[in-house]
């Protein structure tokens, strides 16, 4: 087959794929605010005290801070 035949195949399911994967994600039922809780001190998110975290996972993760 010609270059122009791969081209097209290729863009053709590369397109199929980016359609399929929105349409997946636009469907997975994720609630408003999902993404916005900060579970971890990941992403910007620590502050003073940190959720579901023990106070000397705590003292430790403050302490690495330091160093």
């Amino acid at each position: 087959m010609k270059n122009s035949h791969w081209t097209i195949i290729v863009l053709f399911v590369w397109l199929a794929g980016f359609v399929f994967g929105y349409q997946v994600s636009a469907n997975t039922g994720s609630e408003p605010g999902y993404f916005d809780a900060v579970e971890a001190a990941g992403y910007g998110g620590g502050g003073e005290k940190i959720e579901g975290v023990t106070e000397d996972m705590e003292k430790y993760y403050k302490e690495l801070l330091e160093e």
